[in-house]
């Protein structure tokens, strides 16, 4: 468990200074040591919004509200997913 800690700190402090494709690979390692913590899952999804992989942030979404149905935070990211995934295809149309 520290060094879940200590990655899930390090990733925390990626996202702070912007870091986010180093941040989702702090957050993929504290993955590996618990799959149950929901908290990495919805940091990665944060991680993978602002990257604009919506299809890996849905993912990571829809993985906690398997675990916990009533995550406020997995829901909110999870409708940024989905209209990022809208946005995208509405512009694959207009191509």
């Amino acid at each position: 468990t520290e060094k879940f800690k200590r990655l899930k700190n390090e990733g925390n402090d990626f996202v702070k200074t912007g870091e986010y494709e180093e941040a989702a690979k702090k957050y993929s390692e504290c993955m590996k040591l618990n799959t149950e913590e929901c908290a990495v899952y919805t940091n990665r999804a944060l991680c993978y919004l602002k990257l604009y992989k919506y299809e890996e942030a849905k993912r990571d979404c829809d993985h906690v509200l398997q675990i916990e149905d009533s995550n406020i935070k997995a829901f909110y990211r999870r409708a940024l997913a989905y209209k990022g995934l809208q946005v995208r295809k509405k512009n694959m149309a207009g191509i």
